[in-house]
């Protein structure tokens, strides 16, 4: 006999000293938690995200040396008809002369009339790092206040960027302090519907946040390598919960199947590691390729993203092989304690098997029956389905986007209204010689009087053009207002004027010239941009990967083929999706947005690695247990209906928690999560269902015995598992031979 499985060899290891086992899991967590809290996260620099023109941009501004201090303004309007010019004066002195007095403010501007006379704007430099400038605006924001109560005739408000931080920190808090507080209530409530035990529920839930635990501490520690951005943390507790929760939920429900059948604890530790455990470890190392394809988008962010991803993946992997089962060893029968009556007489295994599905039998009697006709209607569905990701259009959500239910918002728009050089604008980064500064100037300010005849642009308020010019006087910077939404086409069309006309027309003739047009409008295309060209390299590197592993775990060329289709049929039909729900306006109402007639930049590279890797679990799961049947002679058609109809209830339990917990992600307020949560909640929906339970017997009974094909150098024989055969199939499924 040979030697036994490396997941086999450390699960019996694991059970037969539990407590070792467990103590050396709770040392590990700790340790990676603490020596990641004491070394510090270093985060990515404008240097590690510079991403095209924008990126360019940016670091000459950079390079510049510039005093950027955090600004406000208090903006005076009239509650109704025309301002009163004499009383906003006024109210704009009580303002100045209160907010003198408050700690953190640098200085105190002129206050400026707005060209239509309808507001009066004060402005305020803030002092300190203007990267804490949103902690630290409170209170100018109740000296505001004040001069509001003291002028009730009036409009007066605070606005500027720091309010608008704080003000988008405080909604993003409450709406992740409401998603926490559902997400675990909910995840805990269905695997007590899928166990009905509730130690059996906590378990899963135990080695997730065990994981999340750990990996937040290994990747602060990686940042030190691969520098982190402010979005690493959420995608480590999504990946986390996600697959933590999954895979121990295979390895449980296994277990428990095998000692229903009268195996002592240690051998049903030792099958579940042999087959659930086998296929865990595919299913993760499917989801660390699929996010090191990410390291490839040669983007800060992305990086970060993976690095985290693969983190956690790795964690939950090495849990549910070691400390999961030390935990079944330990707890032995009590797993299913206590117990919750009416669930747990349906979902208890019997004779070996958990409670026989009448659902699924039905679904996959038209797969099994007539798997052509089957299969070439569900195909046509979900491709149609993804027909509309063919006219996909990827944007950065703009102010626009953000929710107008805080008052830091609803005062930007009239702010942007009065004063609409205040809004969007493009940022003119020029770096010459410094003999040339002066022909910098005299350039930039016949830009500035180009720009102020043309509608695509807005006047500099006040005296002319604001150029900042470095101390050492190579660097000048030059910000040119639009008076349209960033996301507007018109916006777009004032970019590609400066870029290709404007700016190489007045700055083009200085000799050791560099300029870059950037700004928020430039960003977004120049992200886009970006995006489009690094997506099909990316595919291709988890396409190529993916295929070789799960070609080289099955022996099967023809399963890594059907594999790496489904997967694609899967995503695109989940962009499809995307597009239909957010670029129109259909769902405004019902999901609580507006639309922005696209799609979030970063979000269909994210998807398509996320969508990848998760749904390979209930892939490489419902393969894993049909291949088992084959093995054990069992006819191909049969062994296709036992595999799907045996993991039915554990597919659709790790599914719905899933499903529940993304579409905790469409409830926040900002577009960016609604999309990432609606995404990726349809598509895990779509894959469990339409492609597990109707493509996939479609595909593997049409093909039969060719399931199975590969060279002659990749066959090998493989020994069935130690487990009973599988009983005979269902009478539902019986005239389907």
């Amino acid at each position: 006999m040979g030697r036994r499985p490396v997941t086999v060899r450390l699960a019996r290891w694991s059970a037969e000293h539990p407590w070792r086992a467990i103590a050396l899991w709770v040392v590990f967590v700790a340790v990676c938690f603490v020596g990641g809290s004491a070394a510090g996260l270093n985060e990515a620099t404008d240097e590690d995200q510079a991403i095209g023109e924008f990126g360019q941009a940016q670091l000459i501004v950079d390079s510049g040396g510039f005093d950027q201090p955090a600004t406000e303004n208090v903006l005076i309007t009239a509650r109704s008809g025309s301002l009163d010019q004499a009383a906003a004066k006024a109210a704009a002195q009580d303002a100045a002369d209160r907010l003198r007095q408050v700690d953190g403010v640098a200085s105190i501007g002129t206050p400026m009339p707005s060209r239509d006379g309808s507001a009066l704007l004060l402005p305020i430099t803030m002092s300190g790092d203007p990267g804490t400038a949103g902690d630290r605006v409170q209170p100018l924001r109740d000296t505001t206040a004040k001069v509001q109560d003291a002028h009730p005739q009036l409009r007066v408000e605070q606005v500027g960027g720091p309010s608008i931080d704080k003000a988008l920190d405080d909604t993003l808090g409450k709406d992740f302090k409401r998603a926490e507080l559902l997400s675990l209530p909910v995840t805990l409530a269905i695997l007590i519907i899928a166990f009905g035990a509730l130690i059996a529920a906590g378990v899963p839930v135990l080695l997730a946040l065990s994981s999340v635990a750990a990996a937040m501490g290994l990747s602060t520690l990686a940042s030190h390598l691969v520098p982190a951005t402010d979005t690493t943390a959420s995608v480590i507790l999504l990946i986390g919960m996600a697959v933590g929760v999954d895979y121990s939920l295979f390895y449980v429900r296994r277990e428990r199947e095998e000692r229903a059948k009268g195996r002592s604890g240690l051998d049903a530790v030792e099958i579940a590691a042999e087959t659930s455990g086998h296929a865990v470890v595919v299913s993760g190392t499917a989801v660390i390729i699929s996010m090191g394809g990410l390291l490839l988008a040669q983007d800060a962010i992305f990086s970060s993203l993976a690095v985290g991803s693969i983190l956690v993946v790795a964690v939950a992997v090495i849990g549910s092989l070691t400390v999961l089962p030390a935990l079944l060893a330990k707890l032995g029968r009590w797993v299913d304690r206590p117990r919750v009556p009416l669930l747990w007489r349906l979902t208890a295994p019997r004779n070996g098997q958990s409670a026989r599905p009448r659902f699924w039998p039905a679904v996959l009697k038209p797969a099994l029956r007539a798997p052509v006709a089957t299969l070439l209607i569900s195909v046509a569905l979900l491709l149609a389905l993804a027909a509309p990701a063919l006219g996909m259009k990827l944007k950065f959500p703009g102010p626009e986007d953000v929710p107008r239910t805080t008052a830091a918002m609803q005062a930007y728009d009239r702010l942007t209204a009065a004063f609409p050089s205040n809004g969007t604008s493009h940022t003119v980064a020029v770096r010459a010689p410094a003999e040339q500064a002066d022909r910098v100037r005299a350039a930039l300010t016949d830009l500035a009087g180009r720009t102020a005849a043309d509608p695509l642009f807005a006047p500099a308020e006040g005296d002319g053009p604001e150029i900042r010019v470095s101390a050492d006087r190579r660097v000048s910077v030059l910000e040119v207002a639009t008076p349209h939404a960033s996301r507007s086409d018109e916006a777009n069309r004032s970019l590609h004027e400066l870029r290709e006309d404007l700016v190489p027309a007045t700055l083009g003739g200085i000799p050791g010239v560099e300029y870059a047009v950037g700004g928020g409008v430039a960003a977004s295309e120049d992200y886009a941009a970006h995006i489009w060209a690094k997506l099909p390299i990316v595919a291709a590197f988890v396409l190529a990967l993916t295929f070789l592993v799960m070609a080289w775990t099955f022996r099967s060329v023809v399963v890594a083929l059907t594999s790496i289709v489904l997967n694609l049929l899967s995503a695109g039909a989940a962009y499809g999706l995307l597009v239909l729900v957010f670029q129109s306006d259909w769902a405004e109402g019902l999901l609580g947005f507006t639309s922005m007639d696209a799609i979030v930049t970063w979000l269909p590279l994210f998807l398509f690695v996320v969508l990848f890797g998760l749904s390979m679990d209930y892939h490489v799961f419902v393969v894993s247990r049909i291949r088992e049947a084959v093995d054990r002679g069992m006819p191909n058609r049969e062994a296709v209906a036992h595999g799907i109809t045996s993991s039915a209830g554990v597919v659709t339990s790790a599914a719905v928690v899933m499903v529940a917990v993304f579409s905790i992600f469409a409830t926040l307020s900002m577009i960016d999560f609604k999309q990432l949560g609606i995404g990726l909640a349809a598509a895990i929906l779509l894959d469990a269902t339409i492609i597990r339970a109707v493509v996939l017997p479609s595909v593997m009974t049409l093909l039969g015995d060719a399931n199975w094909w590969a060279p002659r150098f990749m066959r090998r024989r493989t020994a069935a598992p130690a487990a009973e055969p599988p009983p005979a199939p269902a009478p539902e499924l019986a005239g389907a031979r």
